[in-house]
């Protein structure tokens, strides 16, 4: 294990307040916390559940909780006060577009190798063999043509799937072969023609199966800062499975309902299961894979994923922009593969809060409570807790260790969440899905 800070004098969060119904806004003298949110489901459902006020964005806020693209003009518009927070970093795209977190992980693996660090660069080896294409398309085919396989092509800035398709040949992807041709330097650049920039990467051929399935997991973190670093990690989550069983046999690649775990590809497959969407708890994982390899393996894989998504966050931190008035929440995707290894698959930074069962929806709810809980703009806390509402501090500006005589396990990750005051009225308030997909009309 990777040493670094005791987490032995730090203190659980009280926030177990839910039900007030007035906040009072910290450093402004008081009144109502005023909140926006362009969101419908369950994040708008929460924070109108808090007694907080909702305003329009063109009235004075608080707190706002709005796509990227409003955020970032939020940034050129407005002089935001100290209080006032906003749910995205300025340049977020370095850790969530897939090209440039392949990127920066590479960028921070030589750094450390070309230090004589090699061990702590081996740490940085998240991600399956990864290219950028058009750009990259050589370096591509060179390693191609060593190792062959299955590879996987995804488009670098599209979600839930679509554009996804798994190869096994070089005339599969044959007009990414010679996109961007360059003449000698102070010459024009030659398009022959545009295509989409996507990402290639090896496919995981041989993944861990359950049940004769594929699956890959959600996992939640909080950043609150990038300088110093400051990460809280989600105890739930949940795998998202396939509808059918799984095959590595090369001719079942084109097959999306036994190869993409993404739940808009899954749900319209005929046999789609509608009360589990799909899903298992991580808590349920994690004991049905102890069942299995014993709990001394499955907690180091846990620790492993928790380290993956550290990891992740140190290559992208010095290029990041860091800004008092933000915090992100990401959507971490990742996959185990037969040998129990993790993999980082992607990051997001608008995971999805719509719920497509009533347990997805509890869960989600509970999740951004907690997340909000920390953010702390009811001013509660007294700022060193390690853990506030099932979220659980891993880094500050150094590795969080837990306190072997407080728990027997590296990682609270798949730990159940501690019932907090007010979860039961809570939980009254939550009981059907959010209708709405998206952005509010």
């Amino acid at each position: 294990m990777i040493k670094g800070k005791s987490g032995g004098s730090r203190r659980q969060g009280n926030t177990g307040d839910r039900d007030r119904t007035v906040a009072k806004r910290g450093g402004h003298g008081g009144g109502v916390i005023k909140y926006f949110c362009s969101f419908s489901n369950t994040i708008y459902d929460v924070l109108a559940s808090r007694g907080w006020c909702e305003v329009e964005a063109d009235e004075d806020w608080d707190f706002t909780w709005a796509d990227r693209d409003w955020v970032y003009q939020a940034f050129d518009k407005m002089h935001l006060e100290p209080w006032q927070r906003m749910n995205h970093y300025r340049n977020g795209r370095e850790l969530c577009r897939k090209d440039l977190i392949a990127k920066n992980v590479k960028r921070q693996k030589r750094l450390l190798e070309k230090e004589g660090r090699h061990q702590e660069a081996a740490q940085f080896d998240i991600m399956p063999t990864t290219f950028m294409l058009p750009r990259e398309y050589a370096m591509f085919v060179e390693e191609f043509k060593k190792i062959g396989g299955v590879w996987i092509m995804k488009p670098i800035g599209a979600a839930q799937g679509r554009g996804i398709f798994l190869f096994k040949s070089l005339n599969e992807i044959s007009e990414w072969k010679s996109e961007f041709k360059y003449k000698p330097s102070g010459e024009k650049k030659v398009e022959e023609k545009e295509v989409e920039a996507y990402v290639v990467q090896r496919y995981l051929q041989y993944p861990l199966l359950v049940g004769g399935k594929k699956f890959d997991m959600r996992m939640y973190c909080l950043v609150t800062s990038f300088s110093p670093l400051k990460v809280f990690m989600y105890r739930r989550g949940f795998a998202r499975f396939t509808n059918s069983r799984y095959s590595c046999r090369t001719e079942d690649i084109h097959d999306d309902f036994m190869h993409l775990t993404n739940v808009a590809i899954q749900k319209t497959a005929e046999n789609y299961d509608n009360r589990t969407g799909g899903k298992m708890e991580l808590q349920a994982l994690k004991l049905y894979l102890m069942s299995i390899y014993g709990m001394e393996r499955v907690d180091a894989l846990f620790w492993e994923m928790q380290m993956i998504v550290i990891k992740s966050l140190l290559a992208v931190q010095q290029v990041m922009i860091n800004d008092k008035h933000c915090f992100e929440l990401y959507g971490y995707d990742l996959i185990i593969d037969a040998e129990l290894r993790p993999w980082l698959l992607e990051v997001n930074a608008s995971p999805s809060l719509t719920a497509n069962t009533n347990e997805d929806y509890l869960m989600k709810t509970e999740m951004l409570h907690g997340m909000l809980d920390v953010v702390d703009m009811d001013k509660l806390l007294q700022g060193d807790e390690e853990h506030v509402s099932g979220w659980d501090l891993v880094y500050d500006n150094g590795y969080i260790e837990i306190d072997p005589s407080q728990c027997g396990y590296t990682s609270f990750l798949g730990a159940a969440v501690p019932e907090v005051e007010g979860a039961e009225q809570q939980q009254s308030q939550s009981q059907r899905p959010s209708s709405s997909a998206g952005h509010k009309n």
